[in-house]
C-alpha cells in the first residue's frame, strides 16, 4: 500500500461553473482542497467555453468541437498521474465525458475513481444499463455521496463507497432560529426547473401568509420557469410577498441563508443537495420533500421536517408547526449543525486520499 501522506498527482475531470450548480462547485472546491492538502492538481473542464466562441451557436460543431478539445486534453494530460477523479452524472453526460476518460486512464494505468452523482441514476441505468455496465466495470472505485446511490448501485450488483459532499463550515454563520412571526423570511435556493418542482413551494408559501401575512419568500436560483412562477405568484395574488433574486454567488448565499429562518427544498428528484447542507450550516431550518438521498441526510422532525412530494398543504403545515413550536426549531437547528460537521474536508478527504492510493 502506497503512502497517502506524500504529495500525489491526480487529475480532476468535472464540469465548471458556470453555471454554478452542484456539481460544479464540488469539483472546484475539491480541486482547492486537495491542492491546500500539497497535492499536484490538473482540473479538467467538460465544459470549457468554446473556440472561437460561434462555434457554440452550431448545435453539432458545437458538440464535436467540445469533445474533441476534451479528448485530446485527456491523451495529453492523464499519462503518469496516480488517479483521475471523474465527476460522473447520468444521461449523456456519462457517454460524452466519462467514458472517455474511464477509457484513457485504462490506456495509461491510472486509477480511476468515479464520483458519481444524480438523483436520476435509477431510471437512467434502467434505460441504459447495457451501454455503461463496462465502462463502469473498468473503475477502480466507485465514490457516491449517499447511501441513496449506493442502494441504486447495489440492485445492479456494483459496490460503492460514500464519501460525502464536502462543506466548508467557515462559509457560513450558525445562527439559532429566530422566527419572529411578525418578519419570518423563507427561501428557496434551488434552479428553477421543472425537477425541483419550485410551484410546490410558492403554493405552500401561499398558504403561510394566511396565518403569517408578514412573511416572505425569497427564491436564488434562475431556469426555464422562471416566467410560469412569476405568473403563479400573481395568480396567488402574492407577487409582492415573492422576490426572484437569480442565481447568487458563493458569499450573496452565504449573507442570504444568515438572514434567513426557513428554507424550502421542493425537488421531485434529488441525491445530496448542498443546499440542505448549507442551510443547517447557517441554523436555517430545513422543510424538505423526502425523496432520494434526502431522508439519508437529515431525519424528519430531528434535523429537519420531510414531506411527500408536491404536497404543497403537507409543506404549508411542516412550516406552521416550524413556526409555532419554537423548542422544536431549536433542537432540530442545534442536531442540524451537528450534522453539518460530518461533511468538512477534515472529515471527508482522507477517505478519498486512500482511495485515490489504492495498492500497488
Amino acid at each position: 500500500m502506497a503512502d497517502s501522506s506524500v504529495p500525489l498527482k491526480i487529475v480532476v475531470v468535472g464540469p465548471l461553473p458556470p453555471p454554478a450548480g452542484g456539481m460544479a462547485m464540488q469539483t472546484v472546491q475539491l480541486k482547492a482542497l486537495l491542492e491546500a492538502r500539497g497535492h499536484l492538481v490538473t482540473l479538467i473542464p467538460v465544459n470549457s467555453p468554446y473556440q472561437p466562441s460561434f462555434i457554440g451557436k452550431i448545435p453539432v460543431l458545437r458538440a464535436m468541437f467540445r469533445l474533441s478539445g476534451y479528448i485530446m486534453t485527456l491523451l495529453m494530460s492523464l499519462r503518469g498521474q496516480d488517479a483521475v477523479h471523474m465527476m460522473a452524472n447520468s444521461g449523456w453526460s456519462f457517454h460524452l465525458f466519462a467514458k472517455p476518460a474511464v477509457n484513457i486512464a485504462r490506456l495509461y494505468r491510472v486509477r480511476v475513481i468515479m464520483n458519481y452523482r444524480g438523483g436520476n441514476a435509477r431510471k437512467f441505468f434502467d434505460h441504459s444499463w447495457k451501454f455503461i455496465k463496462g465502462t463502469l466495470s473498468k473503475v477502480d472505485t466507485i465514490v457516491v455521496p449517499s447511501g441513496f446511490l449506493q442502494c441504486v448501485f447495489s440492485d445492479y450488483n456494483f459496490s460503492t463507497e460514500v464519501v460525502p459532499n464536502i462543506i466548508d463550515l467557515q462559509r457560513f454563520k450558525y445562527q439559532p432560529p429566530r422566527l419572529n412571526k411578525e418578519r419570518l423570511h423563507l427561501i428557496v435556493t434551488r434552479n428553477l426547473e421543472p425537477i425541483y418542482d419550485n410551484a410546490t413551494a410558492i403554493r405552500a408559501f401561499g398558504k403561510v401568509l394566511i396565518s403569517y401575512p408578514n412573511a416572505i419568500l425569497t427564491v436564488a436560483g434562475e431556469g426555464p420557469q422562471l416566467s410560469m412562477l412569476k405568473s403563479l405568484t400573481k395568480e396567488l395574488s402574492i407577487a409582492d410577498k415573492v422576490t426572484f433574486v437569480g442565481r447568487l454567488g458563493r458569499e450573496q448565499m452565504a449573507e442570504l441563508y444568515t438572514d434567513a429562518d426557513i428554507m424550502i427544498n421542493p425537488s421531485t428528484v434529488d441525491n445530496m443537495p448542498n443546499s440542505i447542507l448549507e442551510a443547517l450550516a447557517s441554523g436555517v431550518l430545513v422543510v424538505s420533500t423526502n425523496v432520494g438521498g434526502i431522508p439519508f441526510m437529515v431525519q424528519d422532525e430531528v434535523d429537519a421536517m420531510l414531506v411527500e412530494k408536491g404536497n404543497d398543504q403537507a409543506m404549508c403545515d411542516a412550516i406552521k408547526h416550524l413556526i409555532s413550536n419554537p423548542e422544536l426549531a431549536t433542537s432540530i437547528a442545534e442536531r442540524g449543525l451537528e450534522n453539518a460537521k460530518r461533511y468538512t474536508a477534515q472529515q471527508v478527504l482522507p477517505k478519498l486520499e486512500k482511495l485515490y492510493v489504492g495498492s500497488n
